[in-house]
């Protein structure tokens, strides 16, 4: 019996396999995302430990330090209000007043509320803070955009007071109440300590001693401002009806107008309060 032949059935050829992508370039072992990836990232100049010497604490996080002495004017990318200095200068604000108002507590306990608050002001107005950046060299330190230092933001009054308070905040969550107690009596005590400044500033006096004699407030006038903007320095008169006018000079218009008040008083023989102590 004859088998029939078996039929031959096509087979497709098989497709040739998937590619199997390239495995990724490694640097250093780790795979590299992108050629951007690769590159090391950019460290900050790490601030010199005489700093720390000159403050008279060692930051336990360097991290905060380095944040309290960056201004807005150098973060790269984004300007992210949180990467630099303000909102620890938010917090320190607070602390510097509630530690210098124990201060004050302490030290002069026959003194009354109103003396008290105006000490306090004193001593924490931008002027003073300024003060206490200048004798710790802080200005040095601060980081800043190349535009704002070629502006000469080192010496400004508003950027030294703002980082020195911005200072006291970090020193607070790095070590607590006790160490930024321990920094801020260290840097403002002799200026508590120091002879007495007026009780009230002379434009105060001045526009009372005025009003005292039926005269009507002072006018203050600017006469002239000199000098870079980051800089400048006023000029400026004051005048009272029947009396000669006074001049004074300051670095701001508002310290111009003291020093013309300051000036006027003088002349005019008014004696002025002090601070009992």
């Amino acid at each position: 019996m004859s088998r029939k032949p078996k039929s031959k059935v096509a087979t497709a050829a098989a497709p040739p396999p998937a590619a199997v992508p390239a495995a990724p370039a490694r640097v250093d072992g780790a795979a590299a995302a992108d050629p951007a990836a690769a590159k090391p990232k950019r460290r900050r100049k790490r601030t010199p430990p005489s700093f720390e010497e000159r403050i008279g604490y060692k930051f336990k996080d360097s991290a905060l330090l380095d944040q309290a002495l960056t201004h807005i004017s150098a973060l790269a990318g984004p300007r992210h209000r949180s990467g630099s200095y303000q909102r620890l200068e938010f917090l320190g604000d607070h602390v510097l007043g509630l530690v210098i108002s124990d201060m004050l507590f302490s030290a002069f306990p026959k003194a009354d509320e109103g003396e008290l608050s105006r000490r306090l002001a004193d001593l924490v107005r931008k002027e003073a803070c300024a003060d206490v950046a200048r004798a710790i060299d802080l200005g040095t330190v601060i980081r800043l955009g190349a535009s704002e230092n070629n502006a000469g933001g080192r010496n400004r009054i508003a950027i030294l007071a703002d980082v020195c308070e911005a200072l006291v905040g970090a020193v607070f969550i790095d070590g607590g109440y006790k160490a930024s107690s321990e920094v801020i009596g260290r840097l403002w005590e002799p200026r508590m300590r120091a002879p007495a400044r007026p009780l009230r500033d002379s434009k105060t006096i001045l526009q009372e001693w005025a009003q005292a004699r039926g005269l009507p407030t002072p006018n203050y006038r600017e006469v002239e401002r000199k000098g870079p903007d980051h800089n400048p320095e006023f000029r400026v008169t004051v005048e009272l009806p029947n009396k000669a006018p006074a001049e004074g000079l300051g670095r701001s218009k508002r310290a111009a107008e003291q020093a013309a008040a300051a000036a006027m008083l003088a002349r005019e023989g008014v004696k002025t309060e002090r601070f009992d102590g």
